[in-house]
């Protein structure tokens, strides 16, 4: 039976360990992980400890670790990628924090870990006019946006981290760096979307000329780059495709520089167009991708082409498509229509 834990939901961070949290930090950013998984990995580790405010980090283990996540199952009712993502948070703390190995310890992952049920759930997936629909219903720059979530298959993320290099509108490919689980792949540009995506990059490079007239003008460079080579945080070929409205300044340098735009602001608008264009389903920036690989997939392209565009790691995880095709009962025809 799991014994409740009496710890709240928000996650804020105990006093007694802020060390830790900094030596997480710093492993984190010794592997060079995404600023996304910092935060996840620091949060759940955060939760952890003010769970256990009463004793060190030290006299922690693998019964305080099934506890809670058994807790996260149990009483709050996390999705199963929410407490796996918990887990495998708390395996980095004990691993490369506090340098013990919850895999060789007995007793982890056992039967006492209550562990969330995965649901089979199909994506949602547009028709091709319901594209066409909610993609005349926005506008610059949130629909050029989504004319490389469908064109490409991109995450929003992705789309939103493109940089003026990576297009290359001769060859008709988009280069993603650092995807999910930080690698790198080539897609599709389409051709369709090049003389839009042409305009926005116009507008940005205004935009970064009047930054540099004021002494601004920079990006954050991957890794160490910005210490290699000093100028080309202001390079044009470096510039965010889609830059963010503020200008931020650098806490270390002064320096002015721009973040990418930021993703609410794209998920509001096609969230806005789904309403106005009368689309049924609960369309989101995310749909616009399942439906790239969902209508490749009627126009009879293989599934290993498709995976690679996508950037999956397994094709198990691109075959889930094959069970939405707009076929009907992957495509076999009713006996009723054929009275």
């Amino acid at each position: 039976m799991v014994t409740p834990l009496h710890c709240g939901e928000s996650g804020i961070m105990s006093p007694s360990h802020p060390s830790v949290l900094d030596a997480l930090r710093i492993a984190i950013r010794t592997r060079h992980y995404s600023r996304r998984t910092e935060k996840a990995y620091v949060h759940w580790a955060e939760r952890f400890l003010e769970c256990h405010s009463g004793k060190g980090a030290e006299e922690l283990g693998v019964e305080e670790v099934n506890r809670f996540l058994s807790d996260l199952a149990v009483r709050l009712q996390v999705a199963p990628p929410t407490q796996a993502q918990a887990r495998a948070a708390l395996m980095f703390f004990f691993g490369h924090v506090l340098r013990r190995s919850l895999d060789e310890e007995e007793g982890f992952d056992s039967v006492s870990v209550v562990r969330a049920r995965v649901p089979r759930r199909l994506p949602v997936v547009l028709t091709r006019p319901e594209v066409r629909a909610v993609l005349r219903s926005m506008s610059p720059p949130g629909r050029t946006v989504a004319l490389l979530l469908y064109g490409g298959g991109l995450r929003l993320s992705e789309a939103l981290h493109l940089r003026v290099h990576d297009l290359d509108s001769e060859r008709g490919q988009l280069t993603v760096r650092g995807g999910k689980g930080n690698r790198d792949r080539v897609t599709i540009y389409p051709r369709a979307a090049v003389a839009e995506v042409e305009e926005q990059l116009r507008r940005t490079r205004r935009l970064h000329e009047r930054d540099l007239a004021r002494g601004a003008g920079n990006v954050p460079l991957p890794s160490a780059l910005a210490r290699k080579y000093p100028g080309a945080p202001r390079e044009w070929g470096w510039q965010w495709v889609f830059p963010a409205s503020r200008l931020h300044q650098s806490p270390r340098t002064g320096a002015g520089f721009r973040w990418p735009m930021h993703p609410s602001a794209v998920q509001r608008a096609v969230k806005e167009a789904v309403r106005i264009s009368g689309v049924s389903s609960g369309a989101s920036c995310h749909t616009l991708r399942h439906s790239f690989a969902t209508h490749l997939l009627e126009d009879g392209y293989d599934i290993r082409t498709i995976q690679e565009l996508l950037g999956h790691r397994s094709v198990k995880t691109t075959m889930i498509y094959t069970h939405v095709l707009n076929r009907g009962g992957r495509g076999v025809r009713s006996p009723l229509d054929g009275l």
